[in-house]
């Protein structure tokens, strides 16, 4: 009974202290050198993220957020279930097609995760406790990024260091998109150089795959998933996770993977925290 009470006082404290932190966001900052921009209107609105971090505190973590939309729509967001709980949330806007092709929005989200990195801890965080999340496109991005080592590598930032890869409902073959870019029907099936599948490996960072429920989500994405599970365990990556949330479809499995998000960042940051030297 003491240890129950215990408990119960400890996360009212813990939610006390959450409560009375203040939390700044600093818009549109351009996540590209001022060169890249060359007075170009459309990059100068695309290629930027805001920044919401909890003020005055010291190593905390950061979500790397990619909104949805099928890589021709959507803008950068907020999520409200992820605000006031001691994390940053960098929430990215990039472009889009028809305006690009492929990787040129896939560049944009290494470019602003590299950001991340070199500049987190101006404002207090840690760059040992970045995570990358988004819901479908978003998803996407945030896993290509992760997974082909390249786009971070130019950066001189090795993949692996990213704290976790928390996907909603991403595609894990090559994107219908970039397909549709291809001339490619969206239904045709394909895993080349811009899927995710494509670079499974053993060495990878933990990885949490979330989709609503197979018999509701978007076209395969459960199975495009689980079939990435599957192949990131027989390349003998054993943190990787698959997670179908039952009785929700694509548009609002969001709504019960946030808490599954910051339960695992929760639980990440806590072992990298106690791996320290």
């Amino acid at each position: 009974m003491k240890k129950v009470v215990f408990f119960l006082l400890l996360s009212f404290t813990c939610q006390i202290i959450l409560a009375q932190t203040h939390y700044k966001t600093v818009k549109s900052i351009k996540y590209y050198p001022a060169t890249f921009y060359s007075n170009d209107p459309y990059k100068d609105t695309m290629c930027v993220l805001d920044l919401y971090y909890p003020e005055g505190k010291k190593d905390f973590a950061t979500i790397v957020w990619f909104h949805g939309g099928g890589i021709t729509g959507g803008r950068r967001d907020l999520p409200e279930p992820l605000k006031n709980k001691g994390y940053a949330i960098a929430t990215v806007e990039y472009r889009l097609s028809p305006h690009v092709k492929a990787p040129a929005y896939i560049e944009d989200a290494a470019a602003a995760v590299a950001w991340v990195f070199q500049n987190i801890h101006r404002y207090g965080g840690s760059d040992k406790l970045i995570f990358l999340s988004g819901h479908s496109a978003g998803g996407y991005l945030a896993s290509m990024v992760t997974m082909n080592k390249a786009y971070l590598s130019k950066y001189n930032i090795d993949a692996n260091r990213i704290a976790a890869l928390i996907p909603f409902s991403g595609q894990a073959i090559t994107h219908f998109t970039i397909r549709q870019e291809r001339g490619v029907d969206a239904l045709q099936p394909l895993i080349d150089s811009m899927a995710p599948l494509y670079y499974v490996r053993k060495e990878a960072p933990p990885i949490a795959l979330i989709t609503g429920d197979r018999e509701l989500e978007l076209l395969g994405r459960y199975e495009e998933n689980a079939y990435w599970h599957r192949m990131m365990q027989l390349a003998g990556h054993t943190r990787t996770k698959l997670y179908e949330l039952d009785g929700y479809d694509h548009g609002n499995m969001p709504e019960g993977a946030y808490a599954l998000l910051l339960k695992i960042i929760r639980e990440r940051s806590k072992e990298i925290f106690e791996a320290k030297p």
